[in-house]
């Protein structure tokens, strides 16, 4: 069977659903054997991964995004034309038009645009609101990286439940035998885009408030890029007070050992679909302090002190209990390996071709 995947997001700025498709693709491929896996728009071998940029140069990037638009045009046939070469095609929000004729399939990463639209641009809740009416409401079948995002879909999408299927992302292997980075300090780390929806005020607010003491003892290392409405909090960590280093974009291949030499991870999220950094800092075999909504705690299990992440008294309370009981700190560093350990992209890939199969079968019928 010959599978087309939309692998847009390689081509763009992106984090979480861009990490998620470089190794979906990655895996996919070398677990398939008789099926073959297309990355659309005709990308071979896949470069490495980087978030800040096309994973293929200005040469390779621009034609595609070129194609990518003649796609989207409405009265082309090209959609048609490239989902025709397939048996099943796995669509993402940025092709914005559904072929005719085609077994169509699409994830469900996140309903965060219907729950929490405010956290949003208008421009990513009308994409992913044009995908939902246009294809999640009428693919073959659906992937949902979570449990939570399965409930969420068929609550507010109104999508039959018997469509849709769970299958968790994977965690590289680099985090599971990852040596731990060199610092002068022992750290607390946060790892992730700088936007509301990942609520790093209060997590900096309750920094802030913790004993000096303890603050004294560690850093808080904050690690990613800018995104959008961050411009307050970027200035709060440029000023770098009480300890608080920003670290910029690191780097794929660097995330390994940051998690790694981390005392505590901390991510105390409005609503995530899965949560690749908990997921990672487990991996790493590092405890969690983590929201107590959404997927967190379905992903987290046994490895993760959950807190309120609106009650920055909660956040400040369980990093406090986290950074003075190194017993607490070993205990859920044991379950949460042990709770990674279910995160394989093996695992997700030999499911998702199961998926596949059975979705050209349904449309077949």
């Amino acid at each position: 069977m010959r599978i087309g995947i939309d692998a847009v997001s390689l081509l763009l700025r992106s984090a979480g659903v861009k990490t998620w498709t470089w190794h979906w693709i990655d895996a996919l491929r070398r677990n398939a054997s008789a099926d073959r896996i297309d990355a659309v728009p005709f990308i071979g071998d896949l470069p490495p991964l980087r978030h800040e940029r096309s994973v293929l140069g200005a040469f390779g990037t621009w034609p595609r995004i070129a194609l990518l638009h003649a796609m989207n045009t409405r009265g082309s046939p090209l959609v048609h034309l490239v989902a025709s070469r397939f048996d099943v095609f796995h669509m993402s929000n940025q092709i914005r038009r559904p072929p005719r004729g085609a077994c169509i399939t699409g994830t469900i990463h996140d309903l965060t645009c219907w729950i929490m639209p405010e956290l949003h641009t208008r421009a990513n809740i009308a994409a992913d609101r044009f995908f939902a009416e246009r294809v999640l409401r009428h693919a073959a079948g659906l992937i949902a990286v979570s449990e939570s995002t399965r409930a969420d879909a068929i609550r507010l999408l109104d999508v039959e439940p018997e469509r849709i299927r769970v299958i968790y992302p994977g965690v590289a292997d680099a985090y599971f035998n990852a040596a731990a980075r060199q610092t002068d300090r022992p750290y607390v780390l946060y790892v992730g885009s700088i936007e509301p929806r990942k609520n790093l005020d209060a997590l900096l607010n309750a920094w802030d408030k913790l004993q000096a003491s303890v603050r004294e003892a560690y850093d808080l290392l904050i690690a990613g890029p800018p995104g959008w409405a961050c411009e307050k909090t970027m200035a709060r960590l440029r000023e770098g007070a009480n300890g608080v280093k920003y670290l910029g974009y690191v780097p794929e291949s660097e995330l390994p050992a940051l998690f790694a030499g981390a005392t505590v991870f901390a991510y105390p999220s409005l609503y995530e679909g899965f949560g690749f950094p908990v997921a990672q800092a487990m991996a790493a075999r590092v405890p969690v302090l983590t929201s107590n909504v959404s997927s967190l705690p379905e992903i987290a299990a046994e490895g993760a002190v959950l807190i309120d992440p609106l009650s920055e008294d909660e956040i400040r309370g369980g990093l406090d209990r986290l950074l003075n009981s190194p017993s607490l700190r070993a205990s859920l560093a044991r379950q949460g390996a042990i709770r990674a350990a279910e995160f394989r992209w093996d695992v997700n890939a030999r499911k998702s071709l199961e998926f596949f199969h059975a979705a050209a079968g349904r449309s077949g019928s």
